[in-house]
């Protein structure tokens, strides 16, 4: 269990290294690792630079990429099967979640972004954990971190107390979009979120390419167009 004086715990056994490079030339072609590596490495940047969260939208150029080297070229990726979070309740009780990595687990963190109109939180599904061992300006740096598939708010949509709604969110579809997946801080996230299929709406097979995909748990082969955030 993660000890309470951390807000997360990835474990480091050696039982949970893979080959990443293996994994990702096994999925070649899906969406869901597109621009895996070019993507990871403005996440890596962003936080070695110490750069607020922004859902990875900063810009860095080729020679940043090439600042950024990974220990064993990816040959050696610990992906741990299990995240523990812990966090507070509204009744001030100290509690923990139990996530598994690629069983459609979600998390919920604060949102990034402005104005009157911005959601308070964003949503995303966790398809991995991973530990990174990475070199970066002479010094080694291990980096936890979450690969994840991104749930948007339904526009136009309102929700809340006077309305009587639970907010709504559906899955960014993979063809449609560069940041349908990305990448988070375990140190972000709030806690886990329990999400409720719409289900008057049915089902679909458009929001992820035909055929095996990494962010779909095994065996799934739809999702539900959208989901109500149980709060």
């Amino acid at each position: 269990n993660a000890p309470l004086t951390s807000h997360y715990n990835l474990s480091h056994s050696y039982r949970n290294v893979i080959n990443l490079a293996t994994l990702l030339n096994d999925h070649n072609g899906n969406p869901t690792v597109k621009d895996f590596i070019p993507r990871l490495k403005d996440h890596l940047l962003a936080r070695l630079q110490k750069q607020e969260y922004n859902g990875d939208e900063w810009i860095f150029t080729s020679e940043e990429w090439h600042s950024v080297s990974f220990v064993n070229n990816l040959n050696c990726i610990f992906m741990p099967k299990q995240l523990q979070l812990n966090f507070m309740t509204y009744d001030i009780r100290c509690d923990q979640d139990t996530l598994y990595s690629g069983h459609g687990d979600t998390i919920m963190m604060c949102s990034c972004e402005e104005g009157a109109s911005a959601h308070p939180f964003w949503y995303a599904q966790l398809i991995r954990a991973c530990i990174f061992h990475v070199y970066y300006e002479g010094a080694q740096h291990t980096m936890d971190m979450l690969w994840v598939h991104w749930l948007g708010v339904e526009p136009g949509y309102h929700w809340g107390i006077n309305q009587a709604h639970l907010p709504k969110v559906s899955f960014v579809p993979d063809c449609e979009s560069a940041g349908a997946f990305g990448f988070v801080d375990p140190a972000l996230i709030i806690h886990a979120c329990h999400l409720i299929p719409v289900f008057t709406e049915g089902q679909t097979d458009s929001l992820l390419c035909q055929g095996p995909s990494l962010a779909w748990p095994k065996d799934k082969v739809d999702d539900w167009k959208s989901y109500h955030v149980n709060m």
